[in-house]
């Protein structure tokens, strides 16, 4: 195709080759380089995805500069690296797709949002939970009211490993969580609390978290409570709403039933609370891998020069406001933080 956008692909880990493989399966894309430290992995997509010999195949991100008609990148490399990253892709003039986090630091990710808007590019994070058809017929269920009056959330997302040694299992595994009730909820909380336990690395103050408690409070008082943890045999993906009128839970380990509306509700009979009008139901989604969706989503909005709603450099900025803060209140002992809003820019303040 001759209007194909030309698209480079940074960092091809674990995630990042999942990337490349659906910017590879879009006709509007043309994948013209490849950038990751390590020559084996190069060598290796080569191969695994029969990648074109014209496609640039580097080690160092400099080398980009050569590659003439570049539009867009997509940067998959560890968190600590993005600010750097995406901040030279945005003054090279490329649209950015940023894996979550978006940064580390509140300030460097608004710094980057603002400088995306100065040079009129895209900037979109890959929440790849928000773009989950389970998700998206979720948030049309609770924002339709069927829930009735919305009482309080849940959510646990455990497993056995991998343990990171780069950051607590907070910033390994609460920003998914947090983006699905933030989508449900159309808001984001105005308090948060954790508590964490340190048992495998450097117990005794200044390690690392193995297990974390979150509460997330709302504007309108809705409450969700999130448990973490990267040492339990059993894996968990679950996340719940309670309403007056019923429940929706979205279980990701669920094959034949990930999202499910519960419904159920007390009458009273004297000082007795009856259950009734209990049923389930299996909600039908969409098909479709959510990355795909994600990857569509970038090469439409640059075609279409116009910011995804659903995923931007915003929305990625308020989830890192929301941890930085989480972060805050896990290292006071479980303290509510506030995040108050002044003039576009959240800012932290510590109950007293």
């Amino acid at each position: 195709m001759t209007n194909q956008i030309k698209i480079a692909v940074i960092g091809v880990g674990r995630w990042g080759v999942h990337l490349l493989r659906n910017f590879l399966a879009d006709p509007q894309v043309n994948i013209v380089a490849v950038v990751d430290p390590h020559p084996e992995r190069l060598a290796a997509v080569k191969q695994q995805l029969n990648l074109d010999e014209n496609v640039v195949l580097t080690t160092q991100w400099e080398d980009l500069k050569k590659v003439p008609g570049l539009t867009g990148v997509a940067i998959a490399t560890p968190a600590t690296t993005h600010y750097a990253l995406i901040k030279d892709a945005l003054q090279q003039g490329y649209h950015v797709l940023a894996e979550k986090p978006l940064t580390l630091d509140p300030a460097e990710c608004r710094e980057l949002c603002h400088l995306a808007e100065r040079h009129h590019l895209i900037l979109m994070v890959d929440h790849t939970y928000l773009f989950h058809p389970a998700v998206e017929r979720g948030k049309s269920v609770v924002q339709a009211g069927k829930l009735g009056d919305l009482r309080y959330g849940y959510a646990t997302r455990t497993h056995l490993g991998p343990v990171r040694q780069d950051v607590d299992a907070l910033w390994d595994l609460a920003i998914h969580d947090i983006a699905i009730f933030n989508a449900w909820l159309g808001q984001i909380p105005v308090k948060v609390q954790a508590t964490g336990t340190v048992w495998l690395q450097g117990a005794g103050g200044q390690g690392l978290a193995d297990l974390v408690w979150l509460t997330l409070t709302y504007p309108d008082g809705f409450q969700a409570y999130i448990h973490l943890c990267w040492l339990n045999p059993d894996k968990q993906r679950r996340l719940g709403i309670v309403g007056s009128l019923g429940s929706l839970i979205f279980d990701e380990m669920s094959l034949s039933s990930p999202l499910t509306l519960l419904h159920g509700e007390f009458e009273q009979q004297g000082n007795q609370f009856i259950p009734v009008n209990q049923r389930q139901i299996v909600l039908e989604l969409e098909t479709g891998e959510p990355l795909q969706r994600v990857c569509s989503c970038f090469v439409v909005s640059i075609l279409n020069n116009t910011l995804s709603e659903v995923s931007s450099g915003w929305v990625g900025t308020e989830l890192v406001e929301i941890l930085a803060a989480l972060t805050v209140s896990l290292g006071q002992g479980g303290k509510p933080v506030f995040l108050n809003d002044r003039q576009g820019s959240k800012v932290i303040t510590s109950d007293s």
